[in-house]
């Protein structure tokens, strides 16, 4: 082969540099309008669809970011909507009586009274705690007993009898240890009726410890008779918690407790 056919066949397979940059520029070109030659068009559809799904979830869970409203012990309210029972009291149906039980309480094993029916306790503090009693009686009514005075001591064994100075051993803790608390101040009485008539002895009671603890407890007490039966809630807290809220607890079962 002569020098100038090895000329012209090199020259044949040479690409000018111009050439070259154009090549490249329409080949970006073509891959920037379809990044994924092989994708169909259904699933480019789909792609957007998912994208758009995605994006209105967010910002549905922007809009509803509303914090649950769950308490230990309540439901949690995880739509974030106002229905549910936000009292603070959980309906209570028992054996002839009806009552609001604090929603934080809980159910206890326990029972410290002959005829004990129920007993719920705080769940951060087992100081606070709730008893219902039921037992037979001869009476047709509370003020059968007498009055609200005679009452007490008759049923004195619910603070401890220590308590009322009469010198006899403690039958129940009462929140206390056998034998230690030192006194009992009644700091209200009262004779309420339901809207059918029927009578309750209330008592509010502070009772105190020879050391102090606590500051004492409040016991909350309201009874009543029904077709043979006496009926009586008693509810106690801590001073310190007393002050703290369970106040409002207590006085609201308190307050409730109906006998059929």
């Amino acid at each position: 082969m002569s020098v100038t056919n090895k000329f012209a066949s090199s020259c044949s397979r040479v690409v000018p540099a111009g050439t070259r940059g154009v090549s490249r520029s329409v080949a970006a070109r073509a891959l920037s309008k379809d990044k994924s030659p092989n994708v169909t068009s259904d699933q480019k559809v789909v792609s957007r669809r998912a994208s758009l799904s995605l994006l209105a979830g967010a910002a549905a869970l922007a809009l509803n970011d509303q914090p649950s409203l769950a308490a230990y012990g309540e439901a949690a309210n995880v739509f974030g909507s106002k229905s549910g029972n936000f009292t603070g009291f959980t309906p209570y149906e028992g054996d002839g009586y009806t009552i609001l039980l604090p929603a934080k309480w809980n159910p206890s094993k326990e029972r410290d009274f002959p005829g004990t029916d129920l007993r719920y306790e705080d769940n951060f503090d087992a100081v606070n705690n709730l008893i219902v009693t039921i037992n037979p009686t001869s009476k047709s009514k509370i003020t059968d007993f007498g009055g609200q005075e005679a009452f007490l001591n008759e049923f004195s064994y619910l603070l401890g009898n220590s308590a009322l100075s009469t010198g006899f051993e403690s039958r129940s803790e009462g929140g206390f240890k056998a034998n230690t608390i030192a006194a009992a101040s009644i700091l209200g009485t009262n004779i309420r009726k339901d809207k059918d008539g029927k009578e309750y002895y209330t008592y509010e009671i502070l009772t105190r410890t020879a050391d102090g603890d606590e500051g004492g407890r409040h016991q909350l007490i309201a009874a009543t008779v029904s077709k043979g039966k006496l009926y009586i809630v008693k509810i106690q807290a801590g001073d310190k918690r007393w002050f703290k809220g369970a106040k409002v607890e207590c006085l609201g079962s308190w307050d409730s407790f109906t006998v059929a």
